[in-house]
């Protein structure tokens, strides 16, 4: 190896390379100096035991480039949303006839979920997707409720927040009614669906993930 490495230029290489010649001498004084220079944090031992061992690499190795962490949008707060009034619907919007082209989209939704809503399907099968289903466009009635002035209310649903629901009624009036202390029936295709207000108190992106337990009797 030092042989090889200490060899004298052959002249026609030299004078092709415009160097003067130099004896074995002066060219292991180059080399040890040039790999210090390289390396100057080993010692002159470990730069021998490299040179008889492997090749050595003396460019600087490409910096490997950290994966930049990706900057998480960051959404409207709370009190942002409802100072820009993203969730209001406009009293010119507030039209029954508006929303039952959405009345008609969900029950079709609904169909496909539940493979059809066939006569031989199993109700529990059909209730236990309904209670994860989203539900911005169905039609509910308020069926019982602690408070007698909710009882009756039929709508569309507009909007479904965690404790409360948006409904437009026949009449063109937009109500709020609040989940807590209320049954509400829904109605597709003569399938019968009641939903416990009170056990009902998720948003609905919440309610896909959740497992809902089959209780004996539920109070409002």
């Amino acid at each position: 190896m030092e042989s090889v490495i200490y060899r004298k230029l052959p002249p026609q290489a030299a004078k092709l390379l415009d160097l003067q010649p130099q004896g074995s001498k002066e060219a292991e004084a180059f080399v040890n100096a040039f790999l210090k220079r390289s390396m100057p944090r080993l010692k002159d031992e470990a730069i021998q035991d490299k040179l008889t061992r492997k090749a050595v690499v003396l460019e600087h190795g490409a910096k490997r480039r950290k994966k930049e962490k990706r900057k998480k949008t960051k959404g409207f707060s709370a009190k942002q949303r409802r100072e820009m009034r993203l969730f209001e619907v406009k009293p010119e919007q507030q039209k029954y006839a508006l929303f039952q082209p959405l009345h008609e989209l969900w029950k079709q939704y609904i169909r496909d979920l539940c493979n059809g809503l066939r006569p031989d399907a199993q109700p529990q099968m059909i209730q236990a997707k309904l209670l994860k289903a989203d539900l911005h466009g169905a039609i509910v009635t308020v069926t019982k409720s602690k408070c007698p002035s909710y009882v009756g209310i039929t709508g569309i649903i507009l909007q479904e927040m965690k404790h409360i629901f948006k409904i437009i009624t026949k009449e063109d009036k937009l109500k709020v009614i609040p989940k807590l202390n209320n049954v509400f029936s829904l109605e597709v295709d003569g399938f019968i669906s009641h939903i416990y207000g009170s056990k009902f108190q998720l948003r609905a992106s919440e309610r896909s993930a959740k497992k809902f337990k089959a209780k004996g009797t539920i109070d409002l």
